[in-house]
C-alpha cells in the first residue's frame, strides 16, 4: 500500500536510525550532506573514486556524528555498472550498513566549453559521470529499496516478476539527485560555455521524474537544483568578501548567493517522512533565481 505518515508530528522530520548512501560524498555538497545525516543519527556510506579523499572525509564526518552512528566508505567509479553492483552489495552487507533507506547522488562535474570547441572525449565523460552514473545508482539502489524495505510485508520473489512490468514490491526509500538551475535555465548573453553542463543537468531532471514513476509508490525520487553556491571548490573563484559575493545575486529575491546549508536543509527535508508525498519534483534552493529571471 502507498505509505502515509500517521505518527506524532514531532517526529515528522526524524530520520535517526536510517541508512544513507551519498555518492560523491568525499567533498562539496556530498560531504556536507553526509555530515548532516551523521549528526542526525543516520548511518552513512560515502563513495567516490579516490580512497584517500574518502578516508579523510570519513574522519571529518565522524568527528561530528551522533553517538553510535556508523560512517564508512566505498571507493569506485559510479559510472561503471559492475562497480555500482559491488557498491550495493557492500552497502547492504553487515560490513557496510546492513541496508539502505536513502540515496543521494551528488556526483558530477562541469567543464566549460564553447560550442565550437566541445571536446568529444570530455563530453562523453560528462555524460557518463553526470547522467549514466545516476542511472546505475538509481536502478540498483532504488530497486533494492523497493524490493527489501517492506516493513513486514511479504516480498514477491524475483522469480515471479513479469517481464515488461514494474516490480510488484512496494518497499520504502528516498532518492535525492543533485541537479542544477542549469538543468532548466541556460546562461543568458552567450551561454558561458555551458552547453555540455546544461545538457547533462537537463537530463538529470527527466531521469529523476522517470525513476519516480518507475519506482512508485513508496520510493520517492526528487531533485535538488542549486544555483551558484559558495563551496570549498569556489574559494578563489568567488570574491573572498561576503558582501561582494552576495552582490552577484543582488537582483534576486534573496539578494545573496547560495551557501552549503541551503542545499543541506532541502536534502534533509526530502529524506524525511515529511516529504513522503513529494516525488518526481525538483526543488531549487536558488534565492528565487528561476522564478524571477
Amino acid at each position: 500500500m502507498p505509505k502515509v505518515f500517521n505518527g506524532n508530528y514531532a517526529d515528522i522530520f526524524d530520520i535517526a536510525g536510517k541508512k544513507a548512501v551519498v555518492v560523491g560524498g568525499a567533498g562539496g555538497f556530498g560531504k556536507e550532506i553526509a555530515k548532516a545525516f551523521a549528526q542526525r543519527g543516520v548511518d552513512v556510506l560515502i563513495s567516490s573514486r579516490r580512497e584517500d579523499a574518502l578516508k579523510a572525509a570519513c574522519e571529518d564526518i565522524k568527528a561530528g556524528a551522533a553517538e553510535g552512528v556508523k560512517v564508512t566508505y566505498f571507493a569506485g567509479d559510479a559510472g561503471d555498472e559492475e562497480t555500482v553492483k559491488k557498491m550495493l552489495a557492500f552497502t547492504v552487507s553487515e560490513e557496510g550498513l546492513g541496508g539502505v533507506d536513502i540515496l543521494v547522488n551528488s556526483q558530477g562535474y562541469n567543464k566549460k566549453m564553447w560550442s565550437w570547441e566541445i571536446d568529444t572525449k570530455v563530453w562523453n565523460g560528462m555524460l557518463n559521470t553526470n547522467i549514466t552514473s545516476l542511472m546505475f545508482t538509481c536502478k540498483y539502489f532504488g530497486n533494492w529499496m523497493k524490493n527489501n524495505n517492506l516493513e513486514g510485508a511479504e516480498p514477491v520473489p524475483e522469480s515471479e516478476f513479469e517481464s515488461g512490468k514494474a516490480t510488484p514490491n512496494q518497499g520504502y526509500g528516498k532518492i535525492i539527485n543533485i541537479g542544477s538551475v542549469r538543468g532548466i535555465r541556460a546562461v543568458a548573453n552567450g551561454g558561458n560555455g555551458n552547453v555540455p553542463y546544461n545538457t547533462t543537468k537537463g537530463a538529470v531532471e527527466m531521469l529523476t521524474k522517470a525513476f519516480a514513476a518507475d519506482l512508485r509508490p513508496n520510493v520517492q525520487v526528487n531533485l535538488v537544483g542549486p544555483t551558484i553556491t559558495y563551496t570549498p571548490m569556489m574559494v578563489g573563484l568567488l570574491p573572498p568578501d561576503e558582501k561582494v559575493r552576495n552582490a552577484i545575486a543582488a537582483s534576486q529575491p534573496a539578494m545573496r548567493i547560495g551557501y552549503e546549508s541551503d542545499i543541506v536543509g532541502t536534502v534533509m527535508y526530502l529524506a524525511s517522512p515529511a516529504a513522503d508525498f513529494v516525488t518526481s519534483n525538483s526543488i531549487y534552493p536558488d534565492g528565487g533565481l528561476v522564478a524571477t529571471s
